[in-house]
């Protein structure tokens, strides 16, 4: 499997909101170029590395990946199949951000335009985070600090708000989108304790305090 790099933009001057664009646009061209077949392969190794990222974990909030985010699909049916209980996000009444189980790959339904594919079953508050054990989200950039760029919706960042202080908390990111250089944040955004790399999981310094 070829190595890849990503270059990230000097985004010195810029305010958060705009040095975030940039680099969420560098890091969507780069994801673009990645062929079909090397992103499901590291979905494959993805599984048993995340497997062991949750650990006895019985409660686990994940992602349903869409076009060149890290594959999910696999490690979905691996949790599932395991005995755990899955969740994932669903827009409830109203646009509302809530959640609902997992049910197989094949339950799955794009519920709005624009949005993840969703289980079909009801949705339930985002009161159900207090009982996650583990939660694995998504992000284009990951710093060795912990600090994220996701795609700007905010969901993640609200998410890391509801959570108890003892879920175990990973970012799912490309070997190349764990990077040295300081990534820009608000005061909105949340650090992350761990990555999630296709071959090992790791702390960032968040996780270390």
């Amino acid at each position: 499997m070829r190595t890849h790099m990503v270059t990230l933009p000097d985004v010195t001057g810029l305010d958060v909101e705009d040095a975030k664009q940039a680099l969420r646009s560098r890091a969507r061209s780069h994801r673009s170029r990645r062929p079909a077949f090397e992103r499901e392969q590291l979905g494959e190794k993805w599984v048993n590395t995340a497997l062991d990222f949750v650990g006895a974990a019985e409660v686990v909030a994940c992602y349903v990946s869409v076009k060149d985010e890290p594959p999910t699909g696999p490690l979905c049916e691996a949790l599932a199949q395991s005995g755990r209980k899955v969740l994932l996000p669903k827009l409830g009444p109203g646009l509302a951000r809530e959640w609902a189980w997992y049910a197989g790959l094949d339950d799955l339904r794009v519920g709005a335009p624009g949005r993840p594919p969703e289980p079909s079953g009801d949705a339930v508050s985002a009161d159900i985070l207090v009982d996650v054990d583990a939660l694995v989200i998504p992000a284009l950039l990951l710093d060795h600090d912990g600090h994220r760029v996701g795609q700007g919706g905010g969901w993640y960042d609200r998410v890391l708000k509801q959570i108890s202080p003892s879920t175990r908390v990973g970012a799912m990111v490309y070997p190349e989108e764990y990077v040295d250089t300081q990534l820009p944040q608000d005061e909105m955004d949340r650090l992350v304790p761990f990555v999630i790399l296709p071959d090992r999981w790791g702390v960032t310094k968040a996780g270390e305090r």
